[in-house]
């Protein structure tokens, strides 16, 4: 059965720990200017989401929690680097849980996309390009929500990605191809990476 987190109590300790994320979070969040009404709306949710949640950031803290994502483009943005995730069996952009190290959420989003994408040049743009809150469907035991902070790097495609032990591969994939079952979302994301990064 799961925990009601309306009741639920946080961890001092975790909120202790990732007090810094939590402040920066709702910094970041605080001044973002969405491009539309629905993202607003997001990024309103996660604010109150916060406000609840001094643990909200931690995976070690609500079911529901912040995460950070980064979504590689090339530079004519015809190509998008993806991750096939092991878990959740199916292809998406670079991204995971906040760690306790990281300074804020554009430099979670930097380490994923480098631990992920095995390239250590992969530097995302500090600007939020989307919001995007969802369930998560595959092997995952205290995750039940992602409120994911989404933003995104251009690439050359000559860079050569490496394979690491949550994917089960990582591969350039057409923008206009996008594989199927997240071509939706994914979709979407890469519209909103054009237009935050003017390409």
């Amino acid at each position: 059965m799961t925990r009601d987190v309306s009741t639920r109590s946080a961890d001092p300790a975790v909120s202790a720990a990732f007090a810094h994320l939590h402040a920066q979070a709702r910094a970041t969040l605080g001044s973002w200017h969405a491009p539309d009404e629905r993202q607003d709306a997001l990024r309103a949710a996660y604010l109150e989401h916060l406000h609840r949640h001094p643990d909200g950031v931690a995976k070690a803290g609500p079911p529901e929690h912040l995460t950070a994502s980064c979504l590689v483009l090339s530079p004519d943005a015809e190509h998008v680097l993806l991750t096939h995730h092991r878990r959740a069996r199916s292809w998406f952009q670079f991204g995971g849980h906040l760690d306790v190290g990281d300074v804020d959420l554009h430099a979670a989003a930097t380490r994923e996309a480098r631990e992920e994408s095995g390239i250590p040049t992969v530097t995302p743009a500090p600007v939020v390009v989307q919001l995007d809150r969802h369930i998560l469907h595959g092997d995952f035991v205290h995750c039940r929500e992602h409120l994911d902070v989404r933003f995104a790097a251009v690439l050359d495609r000559t860079s050569t990605p490496t394979t690491g032990e949550e994917s089960l591969e990582v591969a350039w994939w057409p923008t206009s191809r996008l594989p199927q079952g997240t071509r939706a979302e994914l979709g979407a994301l890469v519209d909103a990476a054009r237009l935050a990064l003017d390409l």
